[in-house]
């Protein structure tokens, strides 16, 4: 079943493809500010010194082992690609204009806010939901095309490879607002569309007890554990007898630690003129 302001945003931007639905300049004035807040956070921050390691609502459910060494080793972090700042802002204005759409659609939100969840042992995160909608905190996201179609299906097929900890942000948001968990609001980046997927049935109890056990691991002196198995590669479903960097490892500045053999090099089995990089962890000699 379709949230109600998902049905709402699709008759509104019927409209506006038709040339009959239009935007106020209060609206318009919103998208515009909060675009300029979020590029102030991206190239001004407040802070005067380099932002120290904590836990915060945007990495609390990120794997046990990478927040490990992004506390415990920071300096030794591979350095992140330029096209990661360039993602960071487009999710910024997506949200942006997304929530524009939702508001000039008719539907009523509170926006974001600065909340704070106290853990029982004492710990604290912080973080900025984005709306509460309907009493409920919802999260707006962009993704990839494969995301979108593979990932963000529904809560089940989500929570069973959320290695950028999605669940643990919006149950941790919805614990520190005194809120219900809502969803997200999910925009394909590539084509412009969107669906919302819910999160209702996520285990708050089960997720704020793993948030928990996150803060005391990462203050742990003892050697880490990998998170993440390699995976085999294969080709037309045939094993090629490669093993592959898991996914959920492919975004860790700290993956070389886990896997030191690990090669990024043009696929070993695809025939295409252009051969996508895969990252290998072993090779064998047939391939």
């Amino acid at each position: 079943m379709n949230h109600p302001a998902e049905i709402s945003l699709h008759s509104y931007l019927r409209g506006a493809v038709d040339g009959k639905s239009t935007m106020s300049q209060e609206v318009i004035d919103q998208v515009a500010e909060d675009i300029k807040v979020a590029l102030h956070k991206q190239f001004n921050p407040e802070e005067e010194e380099p932002r120290k390691f904590k836990l915060r609502m945007s990495n609390i459910g990120r794997p046990t082992c990478q927040l490990w060494f992004q506390k415990n080793d920071p300096d030794n972090a591979e350095p992140k690609p330029t096209s990661f700042k360039i993602n960071m802002i487009m999710g910024d204005i997506v949200e942006a204009v997304f929530k524009g759409l939702l508001r000039a659609s008719g539907t009523t939100f509170d926006d974001n806010d600065r909340v704070t969840l106290d853990l029982p042992n004492g710990g604290k995160v912080s973080g900025e939901y984005d709306m509460i909608l309907d009493d409920k905190v919802d999260d707006v996201k962009s993704a990839s095309p494969w995301s979108y179609e593979n990932k963000f299906t529904d809560f089940n097929t989500l929570n069973a490879g959320d290695s950028f900890g999605y669940v643990s942000q919006l149950v941790g948001y919805a614990a520190a607002a005194g809120k219900d968990i809502g969803g997200w609001w999910v925009v394909n980046k590539a084509n412009g569309n969107f669906k919302y997927v819910s999160a209702e049935e996520a285990n708050s109890k089960e997720v704020l007890e793993k948030i928990e056990d996150t803060y005391e691991y990462i203050d742990k002196d003892e050697p880490f554990e990998r998170c993440f198995d390699a995976v085999p590669e294969t080709y037309f479903r045939k094993p090629s007898g490669n093993m592959k960097l898991g996914s959920g490892c492919r975004f860790c500045d700290h993956r070389f630690k886990c896997w030191p053999t690990l090669q990024a090099l043009p696929s070993k089995v695809s025939k295409a003129k252009d051969r996508p990089i895969v990252e290998y962890v072993s090779i064998t000699e047939a391939a």
